[in-house]
């Protein structure tokens, strides 16, 4: 993954000379898992970027030069405008993506069937008119007494089926 880093050094160096900031080189880890290329985290002073290897490893060539500049531009206009000043895609966002000569989509829609996902398990409930499907966390904020789910059909509450609410 020398590649990416090399890459992520490189697209923050140009992004900064294209924003005429002084941006430092962040940590770049490489433990994001689910179907996520990339994503750029702060928490105060501390910031680092993580990559998921197993989406890279589907297209390398491509998530180099789209999710990597797609990252930079995301820390590089936090830095000029600070946090939530402006949308996280908007026009400042696309605008760097051009200039670094990436492709400005929020998304990658290529095939993710061979990256290993977790997936929740889903529980049926029902209301007055029909079956639902509830998530694992759903669920368990009902059991917990949490929350409480409705139609938004027949605005009626689900109710869990089945034994013990679970499937």
């Amino acid at each position: 993954m020398e590649v990416v880093r090399r890459r992520t050094i490189a697209d923050t160096q140009r992004a900064g000379q294209i924003l005429n900031l002084d941006l430092d080189d962040i940590e770049v880890r490489f433990d994001l898992s689910g179907s996520a290329a990339g994503m750029y985290c702060y928490k105060t002073s501390d910031q680092w970027f993580r990559f998921n290897p197993w989406v890279f490893a589907t297209d390398l060539e491509l998530h180099v030069s789209d999710t990597v500049p797609h990252e930079v531009a995301h820390y590089a206009i936090h830095q000029c405008f600070g946090p939530r000043r402006v949308k996280p895609h908007g026009p400042e966002w696309r605008a760097l993506m051009v200039e670094l000569g990436a492709n400005p989509k929020a998304t990658y829609t290529g095939d993710l069937s061979q990256v290993p996902v977790r997936r929740q398990r889903e529980h049926a409930y029902a209301c007055r008119c029909r079956e639902h499907r509830l998530s694992t966390t759903r669920h368990n904020r009902v059991r917990a007494r949490r929350a409480t789910y409705c139609c938004q059909y027949c605005r009626g509450v689900l109710r869990p089926l089945g034994a013990g609410g679970a499937e």
